[in-house]
């Protein structure tokens, strides 16, 4: 980046259909493209292509070593340091990456948006605020059946025994206990407003002041 001035890196973690995914768009949507860039968690999943589908369909994915975390922090800190990126593309369906990817290039915001974001120190350790949003388990079982039927190509059956098995012992084990790291927490996710419109003046003072040091102002 230009000089010593660093991107703000704004960590947004929460349960599984808590509504994180909402706030992290509405703050990418309420900036210039050019000022912002959304890192999202789930694309660091591990490729496991190596195992047969049922094996697959075995795994914990709600338990930090599902993702490659040691990638998703080298990516991170090439953002900082002004390097572009080519963040991975994850098939929810068959649970595999594809060839694909996304070259990302720095900007002066960083939004990392995930369930276990702020569950692991190193992530932490990049992150100038932290956000947590929290909502209430029934309506994010709710969101989260709708997701997974609609976009990612569950059955009920698959959803119920996911989530009795690995998603909700790993939100009590590993996201839940993450909130105390949060320095907002945000209740009802993207519905409040409040809370958004004080995330984005800090994020506009941010820019204001990286701007004018820049001189890109």
């Amino acid at each position: 980046m230009d000089g010593d001035q660093r991107p703000l890196v704004v960590g947004i973690a929460g349960g599984t259909g808590s509504g994180k995914t909402t706030v992290a768009r509405s703050i990418q949507n309420s900036l210039s493209p050019n000022d912002v860039v959304l890192i999202e968690q789930d694309c660091y999943y591990r490729d496991l292509s190596h195992l047969s589908f049922a094996e697959r369909t075995m795994v914990n994915f709600d338990h930090p070593d599902a993702l490659e975390l040691g990638l998703l922090i080298e990516h991170i800190d090439a953002l900082c340091e002004g390097r572009a990126i080519d963040k991975p593309r994850y098939d929810f369906e068959r649970h595999v990456r594809t060839p694909e990817f996304d070259r990302i290039t720095p900007r002066p915001v960083v939004l990392v948006e995930g369930i276990l974001v702020l569950a692991d120190q190193g992530l932490r350790d990049l992150m100038d605020v932290k956000i947590y949003v929290d909502t209430d388990p029934d309506i994010r079982l709710m969101r989260r059946i709708r997701r997974d039927l609609e976009q990612r190509g569950r059955t009920f059956e698959q959803i119920r025994r996911q989530y009795y098995l690995t998603v909700r012992p790993m939100h009590l084990a590993f996201v839940e206990p993450s909130k105390r790291m949060a320095d907002m927490i945000i209740p009802e996710g993207g519905q409040n407003r409040v809370a958004l419109d004080v995330i984005l003046g800090r994020i506009r003072e941010f820019l204001r002041e990286y701007k004018a040091y820049s001189g890109t102002g």
